[in-house]
């Protein structure tokens, strides 16, 4: 099998300088190039028409579950204003266990 057919081109999906390339015929590679390009654009139209669509739907990140970062945030918060009001709340302990030493 050949890289090169002859079968007719569709311009429509080349680019302005493949068109003028494969019109005037300029070198063989260029036509190869501009062939080949046409022939990928095809092929991923045809891919993406038969491709099976998706039914789930996606979020990005944490999957939607939660309410992000700042909410988390807000809770660490709340949990060391907690912990600093609970020992506030504490009474003065004595240092008595070193009385024990003295005399």
């Amino acid at each position: 099998m050949s890289a090169f057919r002859n079968t007719p081109v569709d311009l429509r999906y080349l680019s302005d300088q493949d068109k003028s390339n494969l019109k005037r015929g300029g070198g063989y590679g260029e036509q190869v190039t501009a062939l080949k390009r046409a022939k990928a654009y095809k092929g991923r139209m045809a891919y993406n028409a038969k491709r099976q669509e998706r039914t789930t739907t996606q979020t990005p990140g944490t999957g939607g579950f939660t309410k992000g970062i700042a909410l988390q945030q807000q809770r660490n918060r709340e949990i060391g204003q907690e912990q600093s009001r609970a020992e506030s709340l504490r009474p003065d302990m004595e240092n008595n266990i070193y009385d024990i030493y003295k005399g």
